[in-house]
């Protein structure tokens, strides 16, 4: 991040709301508590954005999504189009479509019963025959597809300069954003929290949102509401500039490759089986048996890439939960506490609209969007204990 976001903080701050984690969840929340009117002091290990917001794949779907999940979605949608007056960059964003791909008959059934699950989101899907996806799409596409599903409204941008925008934005309407600021304790005395982080700065605030992405169950679990939080990294790689061929955002039916093409002529993929990792492995790195499985998969599905050269490839650390679902809402334990984690590699469309719900739940104790069905106390609860964070959160 660049300045403003970077400051010099007193060893003792005294804030409204305190925030673990500067990806696009915490950085959104705290764009609009300040737009609330509340203090906010935002605290970052590493870079805002550097983590799972910022080297994800970048769609920006609603396509696919369970239903519980479409009122975020739907929620997202618009703040993506007024990008530029909320954060100062469009962020590369454009609603370029995406294509989910059915490779048997009983894929194509699959998208038909969702379309249908669906119809009162009004996603305006287009479900296409072999022949008209064919006739739309020429030769790029090999000859796995028996038909497929397109979201037209639904789109792409770039990861990597939607989520440190977010936390500018933040820091221009007053939020301290502070980075590499590892938080190394947090105590609740029954009124505040109490956080020690950085190089011996102390931060009190009555209300603490955990959006700590992929660490943030140690802080869940401190305060008695543990989760069964696994990490994972994503294969992911970009190509060598190539004529233009795949007009939308792809995706496949029950898994697998997904990709997109920029306007530089790159294409982005992402997919293959994401590998495990501990929470602590703070670098992680694309195995070679994964990227060749991937790249596989990429050639079956498009053959125009028979020929082209990978100039780049990484991952990132993502938080998963057994039900594919986020943890979204007001602790069960602690009051004052809210969490905003655990989106399964798919929180980048909907993390502006978490944002939002969780300042509305700040400010309002309530909030507009449905959000009961990501209650943290789906899951068993023992007693809460008051011990430092472990090494993740160092």
């Amino acid at each position: 991040m660049n300045a403003p976001a970077l400051q010099t903080p007193a060893r003792r701050l005294k804030t409204d709301v305190a925030i673990i984690g500067g990806g696009i969840v915490g950085a959104s929340a705290a764009l609009a508590l300040r737009q609330l009117g509340h203090r906010v002091v935002l605290l970052e290990r590493d870079l805002c954005g550097s983590r799972s917001s910022g080297v994800n794949y970048g769609g920006v779907r609603r396509q696919g999504r369970l239903p519980v999940q479409l009122p975020l979605a739907q929620r997202a949608h618009p703040i993506w189009a007024r990008l530029p007056e909320l954060i100062g960059t469009d962020g590369e964003y454009r609603r370029s479509g995406h294509f989910k791909i059915a490779r048997s008959e009983s894929d194509m059934a699959a998208l038909e019963a969702y379309a249908d699950l669906s119809r009162d989101f009004d996603l305006g899907l287009q479900l296409l025959s072999a022949d008209q996806v064919r006739a739309q799409c020429g030769p790029w596409l090999g000859g796995a597809a028996v038909g497929g599903s397109l979201c037209p409204e639904d789109g792409q941008a770039n990861p990597r300069l939607v989520s440190p925008a977010f936390a500018r934005a933040a820091a221009r309407a007053g939020a301290q954003v502070l980075e590499r600021h590892a938080v190394h304790e947090v105590v609740h005395d029954g009124a505040l929290f109490h956080l020690r982080a950085g190089d011996g700065l102390q931060v009190q605030a009555p209300v603490l949102l955990n959006c700590a992405g992929a660490w943030a169950g140690a802080l869940a679990a401190q305060f008695g509401e543990p989760v069964p939080l696994v990490s994972n990294h994503p294969a992911m790689a970009v190509t060598e500039p190539l004529p233009a061929f795949l007009p939308w955002s792809l995706g496949v039916e029950g898994g697998g490759i997904y990709c997109r093409q920029v306007p530089s002529g790159q294409l982005v993929l992402g997919g293959g089986q994401a590998e495990p990792v501990s929470a602590d492995a703070l670098h992680t790195r694309v195995a070679a048996p994964t990227l060749g499985t991937l790249m596989q998969q990429a050639i079956d599905l498009l053959p125009e890439l028979r020929h082209a050269q990978l100039i780049r490839t990484w991952s990132g650390t993502e938080g998963n939960l057994p039900d594919r679902q986020p943890v979204l809402g007001p602790s069960a334990t602690t009051p004052g506490l809210f969490h905003g984690f655990g989106f399964c590699g798919a929180g980048f469309q909907i993390g502006p609209a978490v944002g939002e719900v969780l300042a509305e739940l700040v400010h309002s104790g309530r909030s507009s969007t449905p959000i009961e069905a990501f209650a943290i106390t789906r899951f068993p609860s023992p007693a809460a204990v008051q011990t430092p964070l472990p090494g993740a959160h160092r």
